[in-house]
């Protein structure tokens, strides 16, 4: 089974980019827009990894971190 990892990035060339490496890689992603809708996917599908943006908007990736963790 793959690896799933979840990409938080607002910049969306930034994010395909990202995911279309991972995946050349082997691994299953994700990717979420802002940190809202990054945050409603962590908590509702197992991640292997969450990579996260720091300044997006509506959640920043801090933020969205400690919600994760809490």
């Amino acid at each position: 089974m793959k690896n799933h990892i979840l990409i938080v990035e607002d910049e969306e060339h930034l994010a395909e980019a990202l995911a279309h490496n991972l995946e050349f890689e082997g691994y299953a992603t994700t990717t979420a827009f802002d940190g809202e809708q990054g945050l409603r996917l962590a908590q509702s599908i197992h991640f292997d990894l969450v990579i996260l943006d720091i300044m997006m908007p509506k959640l920043d990736g801090l933020e969205v971190c400690r919600r994760i963790r809490s």
